[in-house]
């Protein structure tokens, strides 16, 4: 992968919300993203000769060309990224590689996830979360319907507290060091209008008083799910340096998984982020001592702390003493974290909720982060995790 291959030139990212006013089928807020992103880019419709999304409700199956029938473009390249949590940045550099290759020039990367119109006959409320009935995902026959579910491993929150568990029994972190991260992510939350947590700043000790999920993560160390959209257009690097937009470069990526359930993960401490991050540094060239700023996904504060070790920008087992020695905030913090204030701030819309973090990024780099510009913004890393730290991608993104 080249450093002048492929750069986002456009973004669109609507506010999270737990309860959507108008909702709208996937098709619907896919087409109005891609607008939305078209315009930020100053690009017509014509131009897009790609398409990636994480799946469509109305199109279980052909989402891709249920999607090009209904925006009316012809597509060189369509991906279905099935990844979780890391979806988004998974499309990313999908996009890149193929635009590299000469696959197509200018890729929209969708992420609609919005709750969509109930028939009348459902009895629903249209709009609000809907719980499906069998929580967890998984298929009939599958290792984990027949026996981590029946355990109580349902869903992600009992996967990530055994994570938890033995990180904090293993290293001896204090609790304070995790709400660290949570209270900074609400920090950086009150800079940022689309935060659905903005006007809701934290204190440590909130964090402590919170109630106990799932031993040990308390409730403001987890996300909260809702609503929302955002996407992004990737676009040939020597084509983006025309636009009205700075390009944002992407210069290294990488992808790796390992599990599925977090009773197969091979090492509970030891995290695909690992790998990933490792050859997204070497591929774009860059040292960890150069990032302007981290993108990291947090869908819990130990996701982060995991994160900050295995992309390497400490050592093994001294994360916490890294949270601990740094200010992660946007406004003078020596090591900015999620300026956006992250999914623990700003929310956890869907797959738009891990492209959030990329977004942010672009914001940055492009001098546009209003209300939270950092001094410095040139080389970001951002990450996307998927599932029970299964999988994860890796982006290093930086300014042409």
């Amino acid at each position: 992968m080249g450093k002048t291959a492929a750069a986002i030139t456009g973004i669109s990212e609507w506010k999270p919300a737990r309860v959507w006013e108008q909702p709208m089928f996937a098709l619907e807020a896919a087409a109005q993203l891609a607008a939305e992103v078209l315009a930020d880019a100053g690009l017509t419709r014509d131009q897009v000769d790609g398409i990636l999304i994480g799946g469509l409700p109305e199109s279980p199956m052909f989402a891709p060309s249920a999607l090009a029938e209904y925006l009316g473009l012809r597509s060189n390249f369509n991906e279905v990224v099935d990844l979780g949590g890391a979806t988004a940045c998974g499309m990313i550099w999908r996009a890149a590689a193929a635009i590299e290759v000469g696959a197509c020039e200018t890729a929209l990367v969708l992420c609609p996830s919005v709750p969509a119109p109930l028939p009348a006959s459902s009895g629903g409320a249209p709009g609000k979360m809907q719980m499906p009935a069998y929580l967890g995902g998984d298929a009939w026959g599958s290792p984990q319907g027949q026996f981590d579910i029946p355990s109580g491993l349902v869903a992600a929150t009992p996967g990530f507290a055994m994570i938890a568990s033995r990180y904090l029994a293993t290293h001896l972190v204090k609790p304070e060091t995790l709400a660290k991260i949570a209270v900074h992510a609400r920090y950086n939350a009150q800079a940022n209008p689309l935060a659905i947590f903005r006007g809701r700043p934290i204190a440590i000790e909130d964090v402590l008083a919170s109630k106990l999920v799932a031993d040990p993560l308390r409730l403001l160390e987890i996300v909260m799910p809702c609503f929302g959209g955002g996407a992004c257009l990737v676009q040939r690097a020597d084509a983006a340096r025309r636009g009205p937009r700075r390009p944002v470069l992407v210069s290294g990526f990488g992808e790796h998984l390992t599990h599925k359930t977090v009773s197969y993960m091979p090492d509970l401490l030891d995290t695909p982020i690992r790998v990933a991050a490792e050859r997204a540094f070497r591929m774009a060239g860059a040292s960890r001592e150069a990032i302007d700023l981290a993108s990291i996904y947090d869908c819990y504060t130990i996701t982060v702390l995991l994160t900050i070790e295995d992309a390497g920008f400490c050592r093994k087992g001294q994360g916490a003493a890294f949270v601990d020695d740094h200010d992660l905030r946007w406004d003078g913090g020596d090591w900015p974290l999620n300026t956006h204030g992250g999914q623990l701030g700003a929310g956890q819309a869907g797959m738009a909720g891990g492209l959030s973090h990329a977004l942010e990024a672009v914001r940055q780099i492009q001098g546009r982060a209003l209300g939270r510009q950092l001094p410095r913004a040139e080389l970001a890393y951002v990450n996307g995790t998927g599932g029970l730290m299964a999988e994860q991608v890796a982006l290093i993104l930086e300014g042409a």
